[in-house]
């Protein structure tokens, strides 16, 4: 069984307001990707990287992952223009080593990591966008090996405040290009509502026997509520469906003359109750998709059906001025029914600690440990530490922590179900272990 265990150390000694970190008036913004609970940055330990969501309007882009390129450190793979297809890396990484969370639910799709930046969201409920580098699997589990994307909403974010935000954005060009981009936030400051809507759609250049066509859609909505001073819930459900050409996404075959649609049903709820020093939340998730790929108009297409199953159950204790904990649970279930992978599916369930210290007044520890059970992998202990040291303008910080990452459907059934094998084409491993 192979392990990464991964250390990474920095000194900062100046912070700039680029477009990647943080604003001007807001150098040592709050942050909850690190440790699940509200902390500054420079009290983390670790390389976080925050983006508001009004950028999206700012910048000449149609996608959520055409944004994230402008983030600094993170590598988005295209295969496609407008959200297509991307891949995103980080740390030296793999596709399949980022884990993608909306509002701390997980995106990452059972099937492929292909399909990570297909995030069921429309820009305009977007508040900000939270990236953390490096190892952080003692607190997400599996695929958070070189960092995790974070996407926190309007929504889910619940400040309390009394708000109307309204935008429109229309886009046409040549090759019959049309997009649209409409949010719209409204909150009295005990009920809030978001939803929004995003398309893009080209017929695309001439390519080798096909066009390069896209058209991609995503409408979601979201509310939230505050029940009394303790309790609060919020909603969301989306929907998102991208066709366009795939030639060559997969193979270098002259022959492949590829078409793929992908559909995403997204469901999420969290129920918050705070008390005195104590926060217990509870989230759930339901993620359904549908994949169709041709790979040319002689050949069946391949019909892949993922659903991802989980729940969050998390309780921030603050035990004193510079002590506060956070225990955790999470269960998880991965389903696949396809003609080319076969009907397989895989339960996974964890607990984990996450325990933030300051000792006097510039020294951080968060220390913190996760034990996963996998029914395919068994039992792993996941351990980490991060450290940080701030004293006006000098920033010290030091992480080190083992990551894993299961492989997806793919990696281990592509081709499960097929009789025969066209030459080039690639096999899955049932036996893969756990990275």
């Amino acid at each position: 069984m192979r392990k990464r265990f991964a250390i990474s150390c920095g000194i900062l000694s100046i912070i700039s307001s680029t477009i990647g970190a943080q604003e001007a008036n807001d150098l040592d913004p709050v942050t909850i990707t690190a440790t699940m609970n509200p902390a500054k940055i420079s009290q983390t330990g670790r390389n976080i990287i925050v983006i508001k969501g009004d950028r999206f309007a700012q910048l000449p882009v149609h996608s959520i992952d055409e944004l994230l390129r402008y983030i600094p450190g993170v590598e988005i793979q295209a295969r496609g223009p407008m959200g297509s297809q991307s891949d995103i890396t980080l740390r030296g990484g793999t596709f399949q080593q980022v884990l993608v969370i909306v509002d701390g639910v997980r995106v990452n799709d059972p099937n492929t990591g292909h399909f990570t930046t297909y995030i069921p969201i429309a820009p305009g409920e977007i508040d900000r966008i939270e990236v953390l580098k490096g190892a952080s699997s003692a607190i997400y589990g599996s695929d958070a090996v070189g960092g995790v994307v974070n996407i926190v909403t309007k929504t889910f974010a619940r400040r309390g405040e009394k708000k109307m935000q309204v935008a429109t954005q229309l886009t046409g060009g040549e090759y019959s290009f049309y997009g649209a981009n409409a949010g719209l936030y409204s909150s009295n400051g005990k009920t809030s509502f978001g939803g929004g809507v995003l398309s893009n759609n080209t017929t695309g250049q001439m390519q080798r026997g096909i066009r390069g066509f896209v058209n991609a859609n995503t409408v979601s909505a979201s509310v939230g509520h505050q029940l009394n001073d303790n309790w609060n819930f919020s909603f969301r459900s989306a929907y998102d469906i991208r066709k366009f050409a795939a030639q060559n996404f997969y193979t270098s075959s002259v022959a492949d003359t590829a078409q793929e649609t992908v559909s995403t049903f997204w469901n999420q709820l969290q129920i918050v109750r705070n008390a005195t020093n104590n926060t217990l939340r509870l989230q759930l998730g339901y993620k359904h998709l549908q994949d169709s790929f041709a790979f040319n108009s002689r050949t069946p297409s391949n019909q892949n059906t993922t659903e991802l199953w989980q729940a969050l159950v998390t309780n921030d204790r603050k035990l004193g001025a510079k002590t506060s904990i956070t225990p955790g649970l999470q269960f998880i279930n991965k389903k696949i029914s396809s003609n080319d992978r076969g009907n397989h599916t895989v339960n996974q369930a964890a607990a984990f600690v996450i325990l933030n210290q300051q000792f006097g007044e510039h020294f951080f520890t968060a220390p913190s440990a996760r034990l996963e059970w996998n029914e395919r992998a068994g039992w792993d202990l996941i351990p980490q530490v991060n450290l940080s040291y701030k004293k006006g303008q000098l920033q010290l910080r030091g992480s080190a922590g083992k990551t894993i990452r299961d492989a997806d459907f793919t990696e281990r059934y592509n081709n499960y179900n097929r009789s025969s094998v066209a030459s080039g084409q690639r096999l899955g491993n049932p036996s893969l272990e756990t990275e």
